[in-house]
């Protein structure tokens, strides 16, 4: 991953790399800011292998930590800003993090600094978001928009961006892209619980070149929009590493607003797009839609959750460009297939695998063979994208991955099929994640939150259709004998305690919940039920 900057630095360094509400920062302003970046981190004794969290959204500072957290040789670990403290800590715990990244904003600041208390977390960086806007937009957000930034505490082990880097050179690190690790990106995998997958430089940059070679147009003129979260792989992958390893240009923005989102296109004349699907849906919507200039748009590229037939026909004829559908999932770091940039409109499939990346269809009730020929059967991914493994969970890793015919698949749980022209289509799946705007939301996290109420008895989760998020979660709950609180009042004490994404849209009371026979509460019978009586 250093070595693919350091050339993209080479080869366009005065270029334009980034654009933050109108401030421009070039290849060679990065570079050196990595630079500085990791010089710090060695004279904090950050050494090769040790792990950085990176509690950011989108914005400047998030390249250099990323980039130079690489250049140390450390590996750098996403956490999202959507984190309750609670589930910041046990992710700082799980991943080992000694030290993390975050900015002066009040959605940020204090929950890093309640888990640097509370953590063996040693050390915390503070960006001053700011200092990284036009210099007259920062002054007026100082001065006018003070309740915007969150203070930085005087604290043991808290220190600004601008004190924290150096001026002297880091010293080389020998990487092996093979084995040694950029990234740690959590994921709830097949089994609901959060891991980390452990993504080398071979896999990040592998995929960064495979989504390149894709694009029919990519050597030329590329502006991408990045307003997809860095945290999420599906930017990390589609935004940030295939438009580096290019030359191109990101507009960033720290969140998605679709107003400020469609000025940002027409101001920066983007070529590109990445997005959700409740995105598109959000700009369609939007009253500006109609008088925005989309002559630049060339492709836009839709992943996270399904994409619907309805939303891509009125984007593609609002917008002009093209909308096209893939697939992905973290431990295959971001990308495995797309649908193509050009030619036949294969509308509901996520279309054909990148390049170098083999699929193969697993029997579903015995993975050690291949489905029948013509049946669905059990998406297996083989390609240089598909992580290491688990960190820390070989046991887990044990579970996706399969050898057959000399190499190792890595078994993604979703039902596919794959037609005469080897378009892929997902018809089911077998996890339990709930698909929300293209956040995945773990049911069994929620639940675990949810029975903590002493009224609450037993709790399932499901998803539920939902017009602009896909799916939202909705909870089932039985109550103690006694106290009986509303379905609103448990549905607001939930909703305080858990990610933004993972609040629930309604909770239902129930006298009881559906159980197996062994007497375990079942999840699968539940979602049947509601999905029979959405029918009747």
């Amino acid at each position: 991953m250093t070595a693919m900057l350091q050339a993209s630095v080479e080869a366009y360094g005065d270029k334009q790399m980034l654009d933050f509400f109108g401030r421009t920062f070039t290849y060679n302003d990065i570079w050196r800011e990595a630079l500085s970046f990791a010089a710090g981190l060695q004279e904090s004794g950050i050494c090769k292998g040790d792990r950085v969290g990176l509690f950011l959204p989108n914005v400047p500072i998030y390249l250099s930590a990323y980039f130079g957290t690489m250049m140390a040789g450390a590996t750098a670990v996403n956490f999202s800003p959507l984190y309750t403290p609670a589930e910041l800590e046990v992710q700082v715990a799980d991943s080992g993090a000694q030290m993390m990244v975050t900015v002066d904003v009040p959605a940020l600041l204090p929950t890093a600094v309640q888990v640097l208390r509370e953590s063996a977390l040693e050390k915390l960086v503070v960006g001053d978001f700011a200092a990284m806007m036009p210099f007259w937009q920062g002054i007026g957000l100082r001065l006018f928009r003070r309740s915007e930034l969150s203070p930085v505490p005087r604290a043991d082990g808290v220190v600004k961006w601008r004190e924290f880097v150096s001026q002297a050179e880091p010293h080389p690190v020998e990487i092996d892209p093979l084995t040694d690790l950029a990234l740690l990106q959590y994921t709830g995998g097949t089994t609901g619980t959060p891991k980390g997958a452990m993504l080398t430089h071979q896999n990040l940059s592998a995929n960064a070149r495979q989504i390149r070679m894709i694009d029919p147009e990519r050597d030329g003129r590329d502006v991408i929009v990045g307003v997809l979260p860095f945290f999420h792989v599906f930017a990390n992958a589609c935004v940030l590493n295939r438009t580096v390893a290019g030359g191109g240009s990101i507009a960033m923005l720290p969140r998605f607003r679709a107003g400020q989102t469609l000025r940002t296109l027409e101001r920066v004349q983007a070529t590109s797009m990445p997005g959700v699907p409740t995105m598109y849906q959000a700009l369609l919507d939007h009253r500006d839609a109609a008088s925005t200039d989309f002559s630049s748009l060339r492709t836009c590229i839709s992943g996270g959750a399904p994409l619907s037939a309805p939303v891509k026909a009125e984007f593609e004829s609002v917008s002009g460009a093209k909308l096209i559908e893939g697939y992905g999932l973290t431990e295959a770091s971001g990308v495995v297939s797309s649908n193509p940039f050009a030619g036949a409109d294969y509308t509901g499939t996520i279309g054909h695998p990148f390049p170098g990346t083999d699929l193969r269809l697993l029997d579903k009730d015995d993975p050690s063979r291949d489905a029948p020929q013509g049946e669905p059967g059990e998406l297996a991914i083989n390609g240089p994208q598909v992580m290491l493994g688990y960190w820390n969970r070989p046991d887990a890793a044990a579970h996706v991955f399969i050898e057959r015919d000399g190499k190792r698949w890595l078994r993604t749980g979703d039902i596919a099929t794959i037609d005469g022209d080897g378009y892929v289509r997902i018809v089911d799946r077998s996890k339990d994640m709930i698909a929300v705007g293209g956040f995945k939301v773990f049911p069994s996290q929620v639940e675990a939150v949810l029975v903590e109420h002493l009224s609450v008895r037993e709790a399932l989760v499901i998803g539920v259709a939902d017009a602009y998020h896909g799916e939202m979660p909705r909870a089932f709950v039985s109550l103690q004998p006694g106290d009986k609180p509303t379905a609103e009042e448990l549905a607001s004490w939930l909703n305080e305690r858990v990610g933004k994404h993972e609040r629930v849209d309604s909770v239902v009371i129930r006298d009881s919940l559906p159980k197996t026979t062994v007497g375990k509460l079942d999840r699968k019978a539940l979602r049947a039920e509601i999905k029979s009586q959405s029918s009747d």
